[in-house]
């Protein structure tokens, strides 16, 4: 069995349930995905081979997200197509979303789905528009925001513009730097030395340690311990909202767990955890 190449999922794979594969495998009758759910717990799918054109189709288990690396190999005996994804040695969250996986950073950054407002418009922007960087951070020139955030021109363009990129900044998603632009007018990222020096904002992923659900979420016969989702819960009077609960409140709507409404005045955001009892 040869591999024949690493594909990095896009947002279209995952939503169509497809995966592209070399033309090597014209004429495959099965599809096998060798896959441990959540890390953990081996798994082996067969799907009988459908092809269209140079895509076949596959049931991707929930736990699979944008950027995951498959290994597709190719058994010409068998006329079987075999993807294998590679579990993480530790479970990682990238801007809020649970990786377990082996991924790759560029896709993930250039495959991110905003959600409908301002801040989602200009990080959008800085994330798909950006010079890239093998780690998935990205640097953009703020002055290019104008036209590439859409979010109009003039006097109200411009405080919109500002107010976004100044809660991207409290989020911690941007900071400014000072960059460059090289002799292709692409941002560089810390500026050449001479260049004329530009403001620049710099994307970076947020990434933080994650955990693999227990068995307990999954056996109903123990309840002791439990998954309670994300939920707003009301503050004291006369107290405000943490910015590390602003930002998790964020990412659960950028994850689609949310409306894309403002936290309540006088509520705060809990993230999803465990719970005894």
């Amino acid at each position: 069995m040869k591999t024949l190449r690493r594909h990095a999922l896009r947002r279209g794979d995952l939503d169509a349930g497809t995966v592209p594969v070399p033309e090597e495998c014209d004429g495959a009758a099965t599809v096998v995905l060798e896959h441990k759910l959540h890390g953990v717990t081996p798994g082996r799918y067969t799907f009988d081979a459908e092809l269209d054109g140079d895509t076949v189709n596959v049931a991707w288990p929930e736990d699979v997200q944008v950027g995951v690396l498959v290994a597709i190999s190719w058994q010409p005996a068998r006329r079987q197509i075999v993807l294998r994804t590679k579990p993480l040695d530790e479970p990682l969250r990238v801007d809020g979303v649970a990786y377990f996986h082996a991924y790759d950073p560029l896709t993930v950054t250039h495959e991110f789905r905003p959600a409908s407002s301002n801040r989602g418009k200009v990080l959008d922007a800085v994330r798909r528009h950006g010079r890239a960087f093998p780690d998935g951070s990205t640097v953009f020139p703020e002055a290019d925001l104008v036209k590439r955030a859409g979010l109009g021109k003039g006097t109200r363009g411009t405080f919109l513009l500002r107010n976004a990129i100044d809660q991207l900044i409290r989020e911690g998603y941007v900071t400014r730097v000072d960059g460059s632009l090289d002799a292709g007018g692409q941002p560089t990222f810390p500026p050449a030395p001479g260049a004329e020096v530009l403001p620049m904002l710099f994307y970076a992923p947020l990434i933080d340690p994650a955990t693999r659900p227990d068995v307990e979420e999954h056996d109903p016969s123990n309840r002791h311990e439990h998954w309670v989702t994300g939920f707003t819960r009301k503050l004291q009077p006369g107290t405000r909202p943490s910015p590390r609960a602003l930002a998790l409140h964020r990412q659960a709507i950028d994850n689609g767990q949310l409306p894309d409404e403002p936290l309540p005045d006088g509520y705060t955001f809990v993230k999803k955890h465990h719970r005894n009892g």
